[in-house]
């Protein structure tokens, strides 16, 4: 949270800097003005309008703020769009900082807002409602998504670290974030005014009761109206980093792969928004890049090779250059497939296997710290831990054989088996490990899952999925896999004194599966 804080306060600074007077002449093809628009239902809405010396109308892209923070953080990427001939408005969403009203967490009264602030630029700033784009980060870009369903005149949209799923977010197969939850919750006080339904959520969070926290947040999502979204054909940019400790990329991918519209999917190492930040203050940036590009070929009609680039676009979660596919199913070219055996072994051969833990103690193993764990990753250092430090008592432990030549891994891991558990709910938490030849291991993705009010001692089979990834397996590594009960990033349901176990038949046998590129 006092990352986040600091983020908004060095840009409060700069834009009391950069904008504390009236419109003035930039010097670089522009002027700017701070600007009060009225938004859904007349809200004042605070913005800072970009506007191209000479005649227009001028193609237009709409920059809502990311989550706490305000205008001033798109400066730089909107004076460079400025500069190259699109009036830009960046603005602040409502409830938070100089805008009014309270903060709806995506709800309608913030699509709204979108069409009021393009419905303005139109009558006020010469924009052409023609050629709409909109983009942002996080919160800024999620809601762009959202409006797209709703107002037919946005054509272009790039949505970086965003979210199609609020509740695939906070509260992943029944799993709470409790780090991302926590870090949005408090930072929406200290920036802004949550409204009645914010806070309804975040009574379900501090009683850890979501039934109606999950219908209030079902809707603030754009996975909820793919329909609409394929029908009104807006050209669609997703971008965000594999380690989003707010945002799993999972959810993402299930969305662009609904998504029958112009599309294009970028993935790297990183974590919220720190793949997009930098752009967005003018620095060098690959998705800020492919933004302007996406905006120019389909709302001025540049043809610059954007729609031939490949729809998809990948980094390894450990490094590497870009790889360019047609599709999400382009870059896997096969699958893997190994079963539990005794010894802690995963072979490509079934044997019956079995094994039970304790419930409600940690190990070693862990998803690492929201907005920390992702940003050293991107800087080429991953969570580590030792397989051989792992309780056996308290965790599951399996291991591929080494591998005999460099393996890329693609897609969506997959571990299915049987549990049994012996209380009512239980939180796993399922780990996939790089581990080298002296035994360290980085991680390489995660997922948590939840058995909630289930009856103790029935069998149960359960499909984990795991999160997508990119990642380079290196000769003479191999896979580990590792399920434990307690994990530092979310809020556990497993309780001591209660056991979990897992098994294997011949008719449904457990089964480590993974796409490999």
């Amino acid at each position: 949270m006092r990352g986040q804080i600091a983020t908004a306060a060095a840009v409060t600074m700069l834009g009391s800097v950069l904008y504390a007077g009236p419109a003035h002449a930039a010097g670089t093809g522009y002027t700017s003005s701070y600007e009060t628009i009225p938004g859904h239902r007349g809200t004042p809405l605070k913005a800072l309008v970009y506007k191209p010396k000479g005649r227009g109308p001028f193609p237009l892209i709409v920059m809502p703020a990311s989550w706490s923070l305000f205008h001033a953080e798109y400066a730089g990427a909107a004076a460079e769009l400025a500069s190259s001939g699109y009036e830009v408005i960046a603005y602040t969403t409502r409830g938070f900082w100089d805008s009014q009203g309270a903060i709806e967490a995506a709800g309608r009264p913030d699509i709204g807002d979108m069409s009021r602030i393009i419905d303005w630029a139109v009558a006020h700033a010469d924009a052409d409602e023609s050629r709409v784009g909109a983009a942002g980060i996080s919160y800024g870009g999620g809601i762009p998504l959202l409006a797209s369903a709703f107002d037919k005149r946005i054509r272009a949209v790039s949505a970086m670290s965003s979210w199609a799923s609020l509740a695939e977010s906070l509260y992943l197969n029944q799993t709470l974030n409790e780090q991302g939850t926590a870090l949005l919750l408090g930072v929406s006080h200290v920036t802004g005014r949550p409204g009645n339904e914010l806070l309804e959520v975040q009574d379900g969070y501090l009683k850890d009761e979501f039934g109606h926290a999950l219908e209030l947040i079902s809707t603030r999502g754009a996975a909820a109206y793919v329909d609409r979204i394929n029908a009104n054909r807006p050209a669609i940019l997703l971008s965000g980093g594999w380690q989003d400790g707010i945002v799993p990329p999972g959810q993402n991918i299930d969305f662009f792969n609904r998504l029958t519209v112009p599309k294009r999917l970028m993935y790297q190492a990183g974590d919220h928004a720190t793949t997009d930040i930098l752009g967005a203050v003018g620095l060098p940036n690959d998705a800020w890049t492919e933004t302007t590009r996406w905006f120019d070929h389909h709302l001025r009609g540049v043809k610059n090779g954007v729609d031939k680039a490949g729809a998809v676009s990948l980094k390894a979660g450990n490094g590497g250059s870009w790889r360019n596919f047609t599709g999400w199913s382009a870059q896997a070219q096969g699958t893997r497939r190994y079963y539990p055996r005794p010894g802690e072994k995963l072979g490509v051969r079934f044997k019956a296997w079995k094994k039970t833990i304790r419930t409600g103690s940690g190990t070693v193993a862990d998803s690492g710290v929201a907005m920390a764990t992702g940003v050293a990753a991107q800087a080429g250092t991953h969570w580590k831990i030792r397989p051989s430090r792992v309780k056996r008592a308290d965790g599951l432990v399996l291991r591929t054989p080494r591998f005999g030549s460099t393996t890329v891994i693609s897609g969506f891991p997959r571990f299915r088996t049987t549990v049994t558990p012996s209380g009512k709910n239980t939180s796993l938490f399922v780990y996939l490990y790089d581990e080298g030849p002296g035994g360290e291991a980085r991680l390489v993705t995660h997922v948590p899952y939840t058995l909630r009010d289930v009856t103790p001692g029935k069998a149960r089979t359960l499909d984990l999925r795991l999160q997508p990834i990119r990642w380079k397996l290196a000769k003479g590594h191999r896979l580990t896999l590792v399920i434990d009960t307690m994990d530092v990033r979310y809020r556990s349901t497993s309780t001591r004194r209660n056991k979990i176990t897992f098994s294997s038949s011949t008719t449904d046998p457990s089964r480590l599966t993974f796409p490999v590129g």
